[in-house]
């Protein structure tokens, strides 16, 4: 199903979403603005709030996505379409007595003529040796010859048969990890507007919305630290926390 707009993932992408934005939260180092992942935002935290807002940074890059989704359906009838011609013999053997007319051609043709034009050159030459000579050896040599060409013209046509289905074969086959060249740049158009507008952004914005760390006071005897809270950040779109992040816990009397 195409759309002109992407506000969520096929299934088939999400793999490949969660891929990006973990090499993005690997990669923070590289980003002086996402400094503060791993101090004001763990990037366990990071991810879960990337994940919650899935559909929102996705739409950063909705016009890739597109294009990305179409061109692999267009690859993918392309194979369909070429895998379903089928060839002259499968023609041949679909149709009524077919399949006994592909293996007379391509077998028992080759195969009865060349015995025949053994037969008759041997029962000819033989008779060519009596004194005086049978009219009709001169005859049976003709047709040890006739059948003789017949035996080796289908033996090339049974051959030339195989050649062309080999090649056709060969040509069609599409390589399970070579995927076109059109498809591998709408993939990498996709990860690349995905990275810089979608991912990237939001977690900068998510960052710089998290409060800074500061010293927390020593607990008192028999009270646990408080729990913390993930900062609702300017990112417009559905709200989201990560997990085991809540409201903090009510003192005790």
């Amino acid at each position: 199903m195409h759309m002109n707009v992407a506000p969520h993932l096929l299934t088939e992408d999400r793999a490949e979403y969660e891929r990006v934005l973990d090499d993005a939260l690997r990669n923070a180092h590289a980003h002086p603005d996402l400094a503060g992942a791993g101090t004001r935002l763990s990037t366990a935290q990071l991810r879960a709030m990337a994940l919650n807002a899935t559909a929102l940074i996705t739409t950063a890059a909705a016009a890739e996505y597109d294009h990305f989704v179409k061109v692999r359906e267009q690859f993918r009838e392309q194979v369909r379409a070429t895998s379903a011609v089928p060839d002259a013999a499968e023609v041949l053997a679909a149709g009524p007595g077919g399949a006994g007319l592909v293996a007379v051609v391509t077998v028992l043709a080759p195969l009865l003529a060349g015995t025949a034009a053994v037969i008759f050159l041997l029962v000819g030459g033989l008779l060519r040796m009596l004194d005086p000579v049978p009219a009709f050896a001169d005859a049976l040599l003709t047709a040890g010859l006739f059948f003789g060409v017949v035996a080796a013209a289908g033996l090339l046509w049974a051959g030339a048969g195989l050649l062309v289905t080999a090649r056709r074969n060969s040509a069609t086959e599409v390589p399970a990890e070579a995927p076109d060249d059109e498809l591998s740049r709408a993939r990498e158009a996709w990860r690349a507007a995905l990275l810089t507008r979608g991912v990237l952004p939001f977690l900068r914005t998510a960052l710089a919305a998290a409060p800074a760390p500061s010293p927390a006071p020593p607990p008192s005897p028999g009270q646990g630290p408080p729990a913390g809270r993930i900062p609702k950040v300017g990112f417009s779109g559905p709200d989201f926390t990560g997990p085991g992040f809540g409201a903090p816990e009510p003192r005790s009397d």
